[in-house]
């Protein structure tokens, strides 16, 4: 079903176009999971949905997000389950489970890898990861920050784990990575407080200065520590390049419910949707959709959910889309921002839940 989408450059199809192809292929997976999930089909029969009304993926049905932490959701048998993606909740919280197939899995990594090479470039580069190695040790259970890991692992080379498996920093490591690589491009990644707590506080604290200037710093989740910290974007970019020298931010948005669909910020600091997702805010009144410059709760739709019913969502995530073909980084479809999160949500990005032992 998703070979059409394989086929289009990422952020190529005008509003016109995406439209239809989105509405045509969530319209499908709507129909797929109303047959295989019984949760969710009677969750549609309360709703009263009615296919022959929707005129656009806009008109779709959508379920909050923290039913998966209610509900075990899945469309397929257990027998085919590949693996099991959990949400971090912090002690007390229920965390979400997603329930993954081998054709989900797959689509999930083709996405992300067309989606960030887009961002990045196509070659292979060598990889600094600001994390340790324990976050990917189960493959068959883990969190969106070990999906994050496997999937840029993928367009990488010569990766290195920058921290010991207590968290510390392993500034060996990380000196002799940049003197094998330092002098060309290569990526760092990590969540956004991670990068913050574990590498720009160590070297600042040490008066440490590294020259990251060749790197693509690859950053997500874990903000709502930082806010706290009264750290804006802007300070933190600002502070890692006074320290790191670095030059390329490459923030995301994305969740665990929806993996492989991220939102990555361009050039001129917009975050974008591709042709394989769109976000969707919707006022607090009614649900009805936000006109471009208005602030609503974000509602997330991704054509690659096959397994479970996590196709469209709505976030506990409120944003602005602020265009839509028109950014000036030249891709099409459209750009937002993030404003923060609804009132008494759950603390559950998998940063920022790490983030709140600190």
């Amino acid at each position: 079903m998703l070979e059409e989408f394989f086929s289009i450059q990422p952020f190529s199809l005008d509003k016109e176009h995406k439209e239809a192809l989105l509405t045509r292929t969530l319209k499908e997976l709507t129909a797929h999971h109303k047959a295989h999930c019984e949760i969710y089909s009677r969750m549609l029969q309360a709703m009263g949905y009615d296919e022959s009304q929707v005129l656009s993926y806009y008109d779709l049905p959508f379920i909050p997000v923290r039913l998966f932490k209610e509900f075990e959701l899945l469309s397929i048998p257990r027998t085919e389950v590949f693996k099991t993606m959990t949400s971090s909740g912090t002690t007390g919280q229920k965390t979400s489970k997603i329930f993954v197939d081998r054709i989900t899995a797959d689509c999930q990594q083709r996405t992300f890898i067309r989606v960030i090479s887009d961002f990045i470039g196509k070659k292979r580069l060598p990889m600094l990861i600001i994390d340790s190695p324990n976050v990917v040790k189960d493959r068959k259970l883990f969190s969106a920050r070990g999906a994050a890991v496997l999937g840029l692992r993928m367009v990488a080379r010569d990766t290195v784990y920058a921290l010991n498996e207590d968290m510390s920093l392993n500034l060996e490591k990380v000196e002799q990575f940049l003197s094998e690589h330092g002098d060309s491009p290569f990526i760092i990644f990590g969540f956004t407080f991670m990068v913050w707590q574990h590498l720009y506080t160590v070297l600042k604290n040490r008066s440490l200065k590294l020259d990251f200037s060749k790197a693509f710093l690859i950053t997500g989740g874990g903000w709502k520590k930082l806010v706290s910290l009264n750290i804006s974007g802007s300070d933190f970019q600002s502070a890692l390049r006074e320290q790191c020298a670095v030059e390329h931010f490459v923030d995301h948005y994305g969740m665990v419910e929806q993996t492989g669909c991220i939102y990555a910020q361009c050039e001129c600091g917009h975050l974008h949707a591709s042709i394989y997702s769109d976000v969707i805010p919707r006022r607090y009144s009614d649900f009805s959709v936000c006109d471009i410059g208005e602030k609503g709760i974000i509602q997330v739709v991704s054509v690659l959910p096959h397994s479970y019913p996590g196709h469209s969502l709505l976030t506990e995530d409120e944003g602005i889309v602020l265009g839509e073909d028109d950014c000036p980084c030249g891709r099409k479809g459209k750009y937002f921002k993030l404003t923060g999160r609804i009132q008494r949500a759950e603390l559950r990005g998998c940063s920022d839940t790490y983030a709140s032992k600190f």
